[in-house]
């Protein structure tokens, strides 16, 4: 325990008293803290990253210019798109529960490299403050960023890529120490068989992480030499090949969808038998998955390029791949639901919202089919089926799945107890809002309707105005899950230390945790999914 981790009577201290001050939660290196820092960070962007989407919303409430002009416009869903995807998205779960739970899930007392890990927030802090410059040069390319559009705003996107490049780096050490301190810093009697789920889908993650975003790093150095140099890489003009930045861009960008998704799918595997009160169905199962989409989801980027031109060949071979890649998917959903299956679930707001993550990830798993078929692909491209599929994946699985998790672990971080009626209630009103707001673009999407169009013909105005409604349906949602969890961090009533009868080894520490998360490292000896009176039998058959 560290020196200042107790009272002169010998009391333990929790992470949260051991030092005040915001310099103190500055220079610290417990990972619980960096962790609450970067929650607060990533939701802060996520509240600006949410404004621009209502302003886009609001401007496609009507036919023809309704708040502002287009190229206004322009600015403001890229911003939305480079706020949500850059600062809040990709960190997203990794960053925040994953700092806070990893070291806590495998019996440690920090990640292995604690300094590092704080240089890593900084790092984040200081692209995202070069990312907010952005924001007053009028950025408006998109959150892609795609040739050669984005080599004529040059100083925008110079700053833009800039940050994203430091962005980038912050993601890279991120996965390193995950991958280092799962290898080295499990409790004794941690195997690999007895790993929460959780921390395998950070495991998979890390690697997505470390091997995939050098890749776009690259990419974005190339463009900000194209933008202060000039020397034609994916200028036509000068002899480049801007359909070149587009691989490089997608060869990166397809696994950082799972980068936010797979945490996703840990935290529903961790709720769904806590609820349930049943052993996870099929442990390996669900471990093989994580590592086969994390695999498969490196060779399956062509398929966001069916139209840009490629050899019939290669549009076959992406297509299979894309298919190929729900079936790990599907074993997960299987297993989930065989868990439940005779269980007897308890709808508290945790498992509400890992039952939204299903229902709302298989959406954006069956229109995917669609997207990767050759035929139907041809004509949703680059239509609003893509964007309601866009958001089904990110807001309907990373962002869903976040919510889960703070809902879930939110008594372990503070020892506090959210209101479970307006936590129900905000749910109720962010899963109706959520789908008024996309399903009438995936009608939208098959009607026609180019995405990030300004205007659009008078016909599609009655689902523009039911999509802009229910999009600030959605924001109320919000609005309220947030506002309910920020009073509850303050005002909250004081909790039991394990109020959802959790077996995970996170929850044998108090709550919230001691400044070194355990009193002495804990020995491991039983499975973390034994719930149930069979659970004897399934804990010695993983072992």
């Amino acid at each position: 325990m560290s020196a200042h981790a107790a009272t002169a009577d010998g009391k333990q201290l929790n992470y949260l008293n051991c030092e005040k001050g915001l310099w103190s939660w500055i220079m610290s290196i417990d990972h619980k803290r960096i962790g609450l820092m970067y929650l607060a960070s990533i939701l802060s962007f996520f509240v600006v990253g949410g404004v621009f989407a209502l302003l886009v919303r609001a401007e496609l409430f009507s036919h023809g210019k309704t708040l502002y002009g287009p190229d206004d416009y322009n600015v403001f869903f890229t911003l939305h798109g480079v706020i949500m995807i850059f600062l809040f998205i990709v960190p997203g779960i990794p960053a925040t529960l994953g700092n806070f739970l990893l070291p806590l899930m495998i019996g440690a007392k920090d990640v292995i490299f604690p300094r590092l890990n704080r240089f890593t927030y900084w790092l984040y802090l200081f692209g995202a403050a070069i990312a907010f410059c952005a924001i007053f040069m009028r950025l408006d390319t998109g959150w892609t960023f795609y040739a050669p559009y984005s080599i004529q705003n040059r100083w925008a996107v110079v700053t833009a890529t800039a940050a994203a490049f430091f962005l980038g780096f912050a993601s890279i050490l991120t996965g390193l120490n995950f991958l280092v301190t799962i290898h080295n810093m499990r409790a004794p009697g941690m195997t690999w068989g007895r790993l929460p789920l959780f921390v395998w889908t950070l495991y998979a993650s890390a690697i997505l992480q470390i091997v995939a975003t050098p890749v776009i790093g690259i990419t974005l150095l190339l463009l900000l030499l194209e933008n202060t140099m000039g020397i034609g890489i994916f200028n036509p003009a000068a002899g480049g090949d801007p359909v070149l930045f587009e691989h490089l861009f997608w060869f990166y960008s397809h696994p950082v969808v799972y980068i936010m998704i797979l945490p996703a799918m840990g935290v529903v595997s961790e709720i769904i038998p806590v609820f349930s009160k049943k052993p996870i169905f099929g442990y390996k199962a669900l471990v093989y998955a994580s590592v086969g989409i994390a695999a498969v989801s490196f060779l399956v980027w062509g398929h966001h390029m069916f139209v840009a031109g490629m050899s019939n060949l290669s549009r076959y071979i992406f297509s299979f791949l894309t298919f190929f890649v729900a079936v790990p998917t599907a074993v997960k959903v299987f297993n989930w639901v065989s868990t439940m299956y005779k269980g007897s679930i308890s709808w508290d707001t945790p498992m509400l919202y890992a039952m939204a993550f299903v229902f709302l990830f298989l959406i954006a798993g069956t229109t995917g089919v669609h997207l990767a078929t050759l035929g139907t692909d041809a004509h949703y491209h680059d239509t609003y089926f893509v964007v309601a599929h866009f958001h089904y994946t990110i807001q309907g699985g990373a962002v869903i799945g976040l919510f889960a998790g703070l809902h879930f672990w939110f008594p372990k971080m503070f020892g506090r107890m959210y209101n479970e009626k307006v936590a129900k209630f905000a749910w109720l009103f962010l899963f109706i809002g959520f789908n008024g707001t996309f399903i009438p673009q995936f009608i939208l999407g098959m009607e026609g309707m180019p995405r990030r169009y300004y205007d659009y013909p008078i016909e599609f105005e009655p689902l523009h105005r039911i999509s802009s409604i229910f999009a600030f349906i959605n924001a109320a949602g919000y609005a309220m899950v947030l506002g309910n969890l920020f009073y509850a961090v303050f005002k909250g009533k004081k909790c039991e230390e394990n109020p959802f009868h959790s077996l995970s080894l996170e929850w044998t520490t108090a709550s919230p945790p001691i400044h070194d998360n355990f009193v002495q490292i804990p020995r491991v000896t039983t499975w973390t999914y034994g719930y149930g009176a069979e659970h004897a039998a399934e804990g010695e058959a993983v072992h």
